[in-house]
């Protein structure tokens, strides 16, 4: 469950609430007035390193060069049959 920040317009009062996502916190843990208003902020993760790419998402039990190799055996065949490897 995500945690919001709140701020209670009543007593200034700051308060972390863990909800759900459609959940939405009304009365301050302080004075317990309905004067909490959501505030906006940063959000509590970093994402780290070079980036996402398809192949770190790739089948854990197939080889690494599985698919470059059947994509250079594909492209040869593919040209022969257009015609466009000049041997018809």
């Amino acid at each position: 469950m995500p945690i919001y920040e709140y701020v209670c317009d009543a007593c200034g009062q700051h308060a972390e609430i863990m909800q759900k996502i459609g959940e939405v916190a009304t009365e301050c843990p302080a004075c317990h007035k309905p004067a909490l208003k959501k505030r906006i902020s940063a959000p509590g993760f970093q994402l780290k390193g070079s980036g996402w790419y398809a192949t770190d998402f790739r089948d854990k039990g197939k080889p690494k060069g599985d698919d470059k190799a059947k994509d250079e055996a594909a492209a040869p065949a593919a040209a022969c049959a257009g015609g466009g490897c000049g041997c018809h």
